[in-house]
């Protein structure tokens, strides 16, 4: 097997991060509307934290949606190739958020615009369960052994890239627009965005050749006909469970300090929105900077030692977090978020090789996929639902912070039970890829 240039891996991790920057953007923009205006538009006759938590509600149906997307994905990507199938989830997911940008709201067409705007988060999240994977698999599939930390978390850094690019569009648009402007037709435009941004992401990613580690594997495999959920479930179950069980204080951390944080600076603190979306801004810059040296540290001293620094650091940093916030002083909200993000690195850097390595490459892509997404109903899907819930019922931060620490347990117990994966080759024998990895 040859090793790819330095050249041709560049422009994979490029093909990768542009397309996982475009999914998240759509992703995020959804997030953040969902907390300022969408309870608005859509959901007008409830108070404020009702339709915030209605609001919300449409954004977690996406998150059902993700585990499906990961399995039709995964099982696809496994018996045809990754390249193909992230090409069909980027048309996917942009192609949504486009429609959302041109939707009627509840003033114009009734209870018909909430079910269209759920109905558009479904496609997004069925899509975002098969980008993921697919994304990181590519990039670790195209790396070398000794530095895969590195390389495969540059798709990671796509999140914060996205979430950047989402938050930065908003904070421009309130920031030259009126609150009744931006609340009639402003919001708009950044959805109409998401179509340039594909077209882009489209011309990046057809030009990159498919995993030479698939296409080694599926050689090797014949004409066998492969059933990779079947296989990750009955010979890879503790692979599965690293997977979902790691990935429950990232995923829960992440969405309380840049989705929660948005209402409860506007609704709990009374400050403007303008604040809670430049911390995040800023934030992300940092997380995107930040991302890569926890996945080169990985390669240096381990995955599981990092990865565990990042969730005992977060379950710390989950009460920091709103003692910051409380001070009301727009330094202390950034500080608030930056902090918090940089922790979520260490969990986030090293996660895409960490978790690639714990399946063979037939099932790989279902492994991670299936893993993660499940793992993101239980986490992402329901943390900015249950931290509003929490703060609407005991007018206290206190509960949401037990909550983020007592996912951050379970993370760690999970963690302790995988094995460190650091400098594995991917290329294995067929032998060794029907090695269980319950008894690895």
């Amino acid at each position: 097997m040859t090793t790819p240039t330095r050249a041709g891996l560049l422009r994979v991790v490029g093909a990768s991060l542009i397309g996982t920057t475009v999914e998240w953007y759509d992703f995020f923009l959804y997030t953040s509307a969902a907390a300022l205006v969408f309870n608005k538009l859509f959901f007008p006759n409830a108070d404020p934290l009702t339709g915030t938590l209605l609001a919300l509600l449409t954004y977690a149906v996406g998150f059902l949606a993700r585990p499906i997307g990961g399995l039709v994905f995964g099982h696809f990507g496994d018996r045809i190739g990754r390249k193909r199938l992230l090409v069909v989830s980027l048309v996917m997911m942009g192609g949504s958020t486009f429609l959302m940008g041109v939707l009627p709201t509840y003033g114009a067409v009734g209870v018909l615009a909430p079910i269209l705007l759920t109905l558009l988060r479904l496609v997004q999240g069925f899509a975002l369960g098969g980008e993921w994977g697919g994304a990181v698999l590519l990039v670790s599939e195209h790396g070398d052994d000794r530095r895969r930390g590195f390389w495969a978390s540059w798709p990671q850094t796509g999140v914060p890239a996205g979430n950047l690019l989402a938050t930065a569009v908003l904070a421009i648009l309130a920031a030259v627009q009126s609150d009744a402007t931006f609340n009639s037709w402003g919001w708009r435009i950044p959805f109409l965005l998401s179509g340039v941004l594909v077209a882009i992401g489209l011309w990046v990613r057809l030009a990159v050749a498919e995993s030479p580690v698939f296409l080694a594997a599926k050689a090797a495999a014949g004409e066998e006909e492969a059933t990779p959920i079947v296989d990750v479930f009955r010979g890879h179950l503790r692979g599965l469970v690293v997977t979902f069980g790691a990935r429950l204080a990232e995923n829960v951390s992440y969405y309380v300090i840049t989705a929660f944080i948005l209402v409860y600076v506007t609704t709990g603190l009374g400050l403007p929105k303008a604040t809670g979306l430049t911390a995040v801004l800023v934030a992300s810059a940092v997380h995107f900077v930040t991302i890569p040296l926890w996945g080169l540290l990985s390669d240096k001293v381990g995955r599981k030692p990092v990865y565990l620094f990042g969730v005992v650091g977060m379950a710390a940093w989950a009460f920091g977090f709103f003692w910051l916030l409380d001070l009301r002083t727009t330094g202390a909200v950034i500080g608030a978020a930056t902090i918090g993000l940089v922790v979520h690195g260490a969990m986030y850097g090293p996660q895409a090789a960490f978790f690639a390595e714990q399946f063979p490459t037939r099932v790989r892509y279902t492994g991670l996929s299936v893993g993660g997404q499940l793992s993101s109903i239980a986490a992402g899907a329901i943390a900015p639902i249950i931290a509003v819930a929490l703060f609407q019922a005991y007018h206290s931060t206190v509960p949401v912070s037990v909550y983020v620490a007592a996912m951050c347990v379970l993370s760690v117990l999970a963690l302790l039970g995988a094995r460190e994966t650091r400098g594995e080759s991917l290329h294995e024998s067929e032998t060794a890829a029907a090695r269980p990895s319950v008894t690895a």
